[in-house]
């Protein structure tokens, strides 16, 4: 019979093994520079998406206020069964 071995753990690697990366290597007003330009970067794309949104959003409402005037489409939708409203 063979002898069962015991599990194996694998050394943990040590801080000074670890590859040197690119925070590592910048430094902290580069750094913090970076991170203040994605920021602006983010705010930037989300007032954008706001913007068309809210522009969508004022299509939608124009787009309903003129088939509100519009008597062919309020024929077309409405329920043609005046019974339920004597």
């Amino acid at each position: 019979m063979v002898k069962k071995r015991g599990k194996v753990t694998p050394a943990a690697p040590s801080v000074e093994d670890k590859p040197a990366t690119l925070k590592d290597l910048l430094r902290p007003e580069v750094l913090a520079g970076l991170k203040a330009q994605a920021d602006a970067m983010k705010a930037d794309e989300q007032a954008k998406r706001e913007a068309e949104r809210a522009r969508v959003e004022a299509a939608r409402k124009a787009e309903e206020k003129r088939l509100e005037n519009d008597f062919g489409h309020l024929l077309s939708k409405s329920d043609l069964d005046w019974r339920k409203h004597k």
